[in-house]
């Protein structure tokens, strides 16, 4: 049983690693993205229009939500395989 568990820890571990580098990629994205937003000049800038202008801060602002969104699956994923982790771990080897 100890060796089930073992294994199951190792591929939910490899499984949220894999998470975690797809959380880090989208977070470089929503950083490089408020970085070009950041360097936008407050006077005169020289955009094809405010349509041009609110679709790309519309896209922004989704490419934020989808992170943040991400980041709350993440979580989830963690909390449902701790939960399964634990209850194997509490029951007694009499049980098994």
């Amino acid at each position: 049983m100890q060796r089930q568990i073992s294994g199951m820890l190792e591929h939910m571990a490899t499984s949220q690693l894999e998470m975690a580098k797809i959380l880090e990629a989208k977070r470089q994205i929503a950083v490089r993205m408020a970085q070009l937003i950041h360097d936008i000049p407050p006077t005169n800038p020289a955009f094809n229009g405010i349509e041009a202008l609110t679709e790309h801060s519309m896209s922004i602002t989704k490419n934020i939500a989808t992170y943040l969104s991400s980041l709350a699956d993440f979580e989830d994923a963690l909390a449902d395989n701790l939960a399964v982790v634990f209850k194997q771990v509490q029951i007694p080897d009499e049980e098994e």
